[in-house]
């Protein structure tokens, strides 16, 4: 698994997962938009953890910079 995500992409993407969670837990959320923002909260914090999103395969994205060469 190579990973496919820059660092801003991983920035962003764990950001929107705190902003779901105090968003949930200051009561804004609420019932089914909770659950499903949730879920994706959930995945983004997952995927930037680990720098990889599978849905940047199929599209073939990436949004990491290459090594450049010496």
């Amino acid at each position: 698994m190579t990973r496919n995500m820059g660092n801003l992409d991983r920035i962003i993407r764990l950001l929107l997962a705190v902003l779901v969670g105090v968003l949930y837990f200051t009561g804004v959320i609420s019932g089914a938009v909770a659950i499903i923002l949730g879920v994706i909260a959930v995945i983004f914090l997952v995927t930037s953890l680990i720098g990889f999103c599978p849905l940047y395969v199929p599209l073939k994205l990436s949004t990491r910079k290459e090594a450049k060469e010496a």
